[in-house]
C-alpha cells in the first residue's frame, strides 16, 4: 500500500531511508545510461568487458559564440600559427578609438592655466603700473628738491594722507573710515595758502628709513602728489608748538612707505630756507583718522610725522613725534 503521508508527517529516519533510495535508484540509471553508449555491461560486475570505454568528447556548445561578441577577436591561438604577427602588425597600424572624456579633460585644463595666465599677467601690469607713477613722482619730486642743507590749527574731520581725490563725492572714502565713524565725517573747507616765506619747510630728511623728499605747503591731495606736506595753520620747523608734516606710503614716491620702521631715538632733520633743524622721535603710535588730537597745538616745539597705515590697506594712520633738539 501506497504511503500517502505528507513530509511533515514523516519523521528523520524516514527521510533519510527515502534520501537514501532515490540516490540508489539515480546512480543505477547513470549506470544504465553509460551501457548503452558503451556496449559494456557495467551493472554486472562478473561481465566480461568487451569494449573499452572512451574518454567522453569535450562539449563544443561554446563555438557558437566563436564569431559573436566583443571577444570574437580574441579567440587562442598558437604563437607559430601562420598569420598571426601578420594580423598583429595590423591591428597596430588601425588607428585607436577617440576618447573623449580625455579630450575634454586636457581641454579644459588648458583654458584654466590660459585664465590663470592672463590674471597673471594683469597683475603684474597693475603693479607695473604703480611703479611707474611712484618712480615719476619721486623724479619730479628730486627736480624739486632744494639745494640747502604758526597761528592756531584749523578744525579738521580727518587727519591728511588719505588716498582720496578731490573729485570723489561724498567726501573721505569709506573704507579710509572706520563704519562707526563714517557718519561723523564732514567734507572740510579748503584753507588758503599762506605766502612762502623764510621760515617755511622746504626738504625733510630721515636716515635711518632713507628718506629725503621736498616738502610743500599744504597737505591736501594735489600738494601731496609733489612731496611732503606741511599742514597749514601748524607751526613752522623750530617754532614753538607742533608742525606736523604728512605725506603717502604706497603712491606718489611712497615717501613714508618705511615710517612703521623708524626706532625711538632715530634723528630728523627738517629744512628751512635759512637753516635745519634736527628732531629726535619720542613717540610712534598707530591710530584711527578721526583721531586729530595729535594735530593740535603744544607748549613746546615738536614734529609730528603722519602717513596711512598698513601699507596698500590705509585704514588707520601711523603717527611719529619728535621732540627738537638744540
Amino acid at each position: 500500500m501506497k504511503d500517502r503521508r505528507t513530509v511533515d508527517e514523516l519523521s528523520i529516519e524516514e527521510l533519510e531511508e527515502i534520501l537514501r533510495i532515490r540516490k540508489r535508484q539515480a546512480r543505477l540509471e547513470r549506470l544504465r545510461q553509460l551501457d548503452k553508449e558503451t556496449g559494456a555491461n557495467t551493472l554486472d560486475p562478473l561481465a566480461p568487458k568487451q569494449v573499452e570505454l572512451q574518454p567522453p568528447s569535450l562539449p563544443t556548445d561554446y563555438r557558437r559564440f566563436q564569431d559573436a561578441g566583443a571577444t570574437a577577436q580574441y579567440r587562442a591561438q598558437l604563437l607559430d600559427e601562420p598569420g598571426v604577427e601578420e594580423r598583429e602588425e595590423v591591428s597596430r597600424r588601425q588607428p585607436g578609438r577617440i576618447r573623449w572624456d580625455w579630450l575634454r579633460d586636457k581641454s579644459l585644463l588648458v583654458i584654466e592655466l590660459a585664465v590663470l595666465a592672463v590674471l597673471f599677467l594683469v597683475l603684474v601690469g597693475s603693479l607695473a603700473t604703480l611703479r611707474q607713477i611712484n618712480e615719476e613722482s619721486t623724479h619730479a619730486q628730486q627736480a624739486h628738491l632744494p639745494t640747502l642743507t604758526p597761528t592756531p590749527i584749523i578744525r579738521v574731520v580727518v587727519l591728511p594722507g588719505g588716498h582720496t581725490p578731490p573729485d570723489s563725492p561724498g567726501g573721505p572714502a569709506p573704507e579710509e573710515i572706520p563704519a562707526h565713524l563714517r557718519d561723523l565725517v564732514s567734507a572740510i573747507t579748503p584753507v588758503p595758502m599762506p605766502t612762502p616765506g623764510p621760515e617755511q619747510a622746504v626738504r625733510i630728511q630721515i636716515p635711518a628709513i632713507g628718506v629725503d623728499a621736498p616738502t610743500v605747503e599744504g597737505d591736501d591731495w594735489e600738494a601731496l602728489k609733489r612731496g611732503a606736506g606741511h599742514h597749514v595753520g601748524s607751526a613752522n620747523p623750530g617754532e614753538r608748538g607742533n608742525c606736523v608734516i604728512s605725506a603717502h606710503n604706497d603712491i606718489f614716491g611712497e615717501i613714508f612707505r618705511d615710517l612703521p620702521d623708524l626706532d625711538l631715538d632715530d634723528e630728523i632733520f627738517v629744512y628751512t630756507a635759512s637753516q635745519v633743524y634736527r628732531y629726535v622721535a619720542t613717540q610712534k603710535r598707530i591710530i584711527e583718522p578721526t583721531e586729530v588730537s595729535v594735530m593740535h597745538p603744544t607748549s613746546s616745539p615738536v614734529l609730528t610725522l603722519i602717513s596711512c597705515y598698513p601699507y596698500g590697506l590705509d585704514t588707520q594712520r601711523i603717527v611719529v613725534i619728535g621732540e627738537l633738539q638744540p
